[in-house]
């Protein structure tokens, strides 16, 4: 398939556009280019139909990743969290509409839950409770989704990632028998291309690297999207 990956320039973006390629062709929308220059790249904003209207032609499916700012505690930040998280994915939902691309996975985040760190996750249903900025426009997004499904017909996985890592540092940092929520950017990938190809309207996914679902239920993962971590700990 021809991938849109919006946003497709960042840290996140940049770990699994390997792993994207193996099986696809990615084109990158983002405001400044890739760090991999082999790859199509259009420049914008997500909050500029005309751009992302260019991008979409000849697409059979996108990933949004787009983030905006990290400074949360400002007004220009308050600002580009609700332009990267609300705002630009509707107007990415309706130019994909207008386009006819029935096909989107949306890089959500288990943020979308407040005391993250303090909580068994038992499935998908736990309603979201964020209420800091992030993960709240986080959660804010995935209601655009759901919304895209039920307007236009678009099939939206969303992907409630939990803190996707280089593989090389998971190793180092993980030790067996201690629960981490980190995940190998190649799971992270692999979860990516599982929800390219799942249609089944709008579903929320929780992607984590808890192989022993100490902290988090993924059985759903592994049921629709025959999905699981295949990262261990090497000590």
């Amino acid at each position: 398939m021809n991938i849109l990956l919006i946003g497709g320039s960042g840290h996140v973006a940049s770990l699994i556009t390997p792993t994207l390629k193996e099986k696809h062709t990615v084109r990158v929308f983002d405001l400044r280019p890739p760090k991999d220059e082999t790859l199509e790249y259009t420049q914008g904003n997500v909050t500029d139909p005309e751009p992302l209207a260019r991008a979409m032609k000849g697409i059979d499916a996108f990933i949004y990743m787009a983030m905006g700012s990290i400074d949360w505690d400002t007004w220009q930040g308050t600002d580009s969290a609700f332009d990267a998280n609300v705002k630009g994915l509707h107007f990415a939902m309706k130019v994909a509409a207008d386009e006819g691309i029935k096909q989107a996975v949306y890089c959500s985040s288990m943020s979308v839950y407040a005391d993250l760190n303090n909580r068994y996750f038992d499935d998908e249903g736990i309603t979201p409770d964020e209420k800091e900025l992030y993960g709240f426009t986080k959660w804010i997004g995935e209601e655009v989704c759901k919304n895209a499904y039920r307007r236009w017909g678009i099939n939206v996985n969303a992907l409630r990632l939990c803190h996707p890592t280089a593989k090389e540092v998971w190793l180092e940092q993980t030790r067996k028998g201690t629960p981490t929520i980190a995940t190998t950017a190649e799971d992270v990938g692999r979860a990516m291309l599982a929800g390219l190809e799942f249609k089944a309207g709008f579903q929320t996914f929780t992607i984590s690297g808890d192989y022993e679902h100490k902290l988090m239920n993924m059985s759903k993962a592994k049921q629709l999207l025959d999905w699981e971590p295949l990262a261990r700990p090497i000590q």
